[in-house]
This record gives C-alpha cells, sequence and structure tokens, in this order.
C-alpha cells in the first residue's frame, strides 16, 4: 500500500483505545476516533493527529455517521476497530432486565453496528484490498466464569457475529477477527485491580502469574489490523489472556 493506512477505531479513548491510538499514529497510520467523552477525544486527537468525532456508538444511524466522516476525510478505510465496552459482574438471579439490555448494549450492538456499517466501503477499496474489521471479545466469553453471565452472553455474541461475518465478506477480501483478553489493567477494570490484594488473587487466575498490560493488547490489535502482517486471518479469536483460557495455573 503506497498510503498511509487508514483505521477508525470506535471507543478510541479508552484504556486500550488511547495507546492504540498513539501507536498506530507513530507508526504512520491515519487514525479516526469515536468515543463519548469530548474532552478526552479532543486531546487524544490534538496529541496524536487523529480525526475525532465524539458519539453513541449504540446508535447505528451514529456509527454510519461516522463512518461516512472518516471517508470524507480520507477516501477509504482500511481496517476498523470496536473497543467500546463495560463489565458487569453479578449471577443471573440479580440481574435485573435493563442490565442485562446496558451491558449487551455496549459490548454487542456496538460490534455489530460497525460490521454494518463499515463492509460496503471496504468492499470498494480499490484493487480488491478490503479490509479488516476487529472487535473485542473476553475470557468471559470463552470460559466459564462465575458471576459473569451478561457479559458472557455478550461476549460469546461477538465471536458467533465474528465467524458469520468473516464467512460473508472473505470473497470481498474482509477479515473479521476478535481479541479476547484476560484481565488488564485499564480504568474499565479498576474495580477488579485496586487493591494489592485484589491484584495478586486476579493475578493468580492466569496461568503467567499477572495480569495484562494495554501494551499485550495493542500489538494484538495492531497486528490483526494490519491488511499485511494478518492478511491470512479471518474467522478468529485470540486470546490474549495469560494462559487463561487455555491453560490452568499449578
Amino acid at each position: 500500500m503506497s498510503e498511509s493506512p487508514v483505521y477508525l477505531l470506535i471507543g478510541g479513548t479508552g484504556g486500550i483505545g488511547a495507546p492504540l491510538t498513539r501507536r498506530l499514529a507513530a507508526e504512520g497510520a491515519r487514525v479516526v476516533l469515536g468515543a463519548r467523552d469530548a474532552d478526552r477525544l479532543g486531546a487524544l486527537a490534538g496529541e496524536t493527529g487523529a480525526t475525532a468525532f465524539t458519539l453513541d456508538a449504540t446508535d447505528p444511524d451514529a456509527v454510519s455517521g461516522l463512518v461516512s466522516a472518516a471517508l470524507e476525510a480520507h477516501g477509504r478505510i482500511d481496517g476498523a476497530a470496536n473497543l467500546a465496552g463495560s463489565i458487569l459482574r453479578k449471577p443471573a438471579h440479580a440481574t435485573s432486565p435493563d442490565e442485562f439490555e446496558e451491558t449487551l448494549r455496549p459490548n454487542l450492538l456496538t460490534a455489530f453496528n460497525l460490521v454494518r456499517a463499515i463492509v460496503r466501503p471496504m468492499q470498494k477499496n480499490a484493487d480488491n484490498a478490503g479490509g479488516s474489521i476487529v472487535l473485542m471479545s473476553s475470557i468471559a466469553g470463552r470460559s466459564g466464569l462465575a458471576n459473569h453471565e451478561a457479559i458472557a452472553a455478550a461476549k460469546a455474541g461477538v465471536e458467533g457475529l465474528v465467524r458469520s461475518a468473516a464467512a460473508t465478506y472473505a470473497p470481498k477480501q474482509i477479515r473479521v477477527n476478535a481479541v479476547a483478553p484476560g484481565l488488564v489493567r485499564t480504568p474499565l477494570a479498576g474495580r477488579l485491580v485496586g487493591s494489592e490484594q485484589a491484584e495478586t488473587a486476579s493475578a493468580a487466575m492466569h496461568p503467567l502469574g499477572r495480569i495484562g498490560e494495554p501494551e499485550y493488547l495493542t500489538d494484538a490489535l495492531a497486528f490483526l489490523l494490519d491488511l499485511q502482517r494478518s492478511g491470512w486471518f479471518t474467522g478468529q479469536t485470540i486470546s490474549v489472556d495469560g494462559g487463561f483460557a487455555s491453560a490452568k495455573p499449578r
């Protein structure tokens, strides 16, 4: 690709989105950000040169508008990632219908809205280049974790979306993958690692004996977004979890 790639990030100011934005911009990419917090968006855009738009990604029209704005600014979109999400730790019997819906909306609905909005413009990229879509799953969607029923349902839905969309759009060279992190040191996970005791307990659940750092996720996300480096990956959910989903602590 002769020109620098264009990447669209929803939830781009969060604990994973902000370092990913910095990394992609430092590597020469053109980045378009969409998020709720206008102040954080403005600060990150000023720091990185990204183009920023405020939006509620649970609104399909807002996501379609973000895609249109990115196309107007840069002419194409090579990769897109949905980094929006939330965490709810409650058993099913203690989760209200409203709480369940409010877990699905930022985790599953935002993912679907991005796929729905982005595939048509990616099909129009020159030379049948296609594009890369990356969504966020979680160890909760891959392993049976007590008191995670709502978020497990949402993230399992994301993984199903990945597989089906990968099959649908493969003929157009549009790849769809996901990353499933373990517990990562971000503001969203702050309650789970808010004390030394809590962090020690959480680290012990991961075979590598430590919780994740944001850069572990940005490595995987940047790889999957890149059209050349990950060009034969599609339909995959890659666990970046210190071995949580596939190995047992000693």
